[in-house]
């Protein structure tokens, strides 16, 4: 009897993920600005309820309103969880997080505000396209001031 193989991408992404959650597409371009190859895309989280503005190339990767995205911040690629070398990019036949997403950016937080009612605001550029991720402290506990990190997107 042959015993089946643990999915390694599940089980060793969790070594890695810093938030995760389903968001629901609820206005692009709220603001009324439009950028050339710029969405601005505002969402809300489904399970923590967290306030999602996310700016994304839309020209290699569309959204509308209504959809339904799965988003992850990870501190690496890698699935063993080993740390990412966020100088250069490493082309490799291994198994990354990435494959398992359409949409990856790499960034750095340049902002985190701590709110009384225990609220958090985070802030990332990823090369001047820009995240501002609103939620429950509790949440985004393992986020850190200055933190480089993964942006993964899928639709669900």
């Amino acid at each position: 009897i042959q015993t089946p193989k643990p999915n390694r991408t599940m089980e060793s992404s969790a070594k890695v993920t810093l938030f995760e959650d389903i968001f629901e597409v609820t206005a692009l371009n709220p603001d009324g600005y439009k950028f050339n190859r710029v969405n601005r895309v505002q969402a809300l989280g489904t399970t923590f309820e967290c306030d999602l503005l996310l700016d994304i190339n839309c020209e290699i990767y569309s959204l509308k309103e209504a959809d339904k995205v799965t988003l992850v911040l990870a501190s690496t690629l890698h699935l063993d969880g080993s740390p990412a070398d966020h100088f250069s990019y490493n082309v490799s036949n291994e198994p990354t997080l990435a494959d398992n997403y359409e949409y990856v950016m790499h960034g750095r937080l340049f902002d985190i505000s701590y709110q009384k009612d225990g609220t958090i605001v985070i802030a990332a550029s990823f090369g001047g396209l820009l995240m501002r991720l609103t939620g429950e402290q509790r949440h985004l506990t393992n986020i850190l001031p200055d933190m480089r990190l993964f942006l993964l997107l899928k639709k669900d």
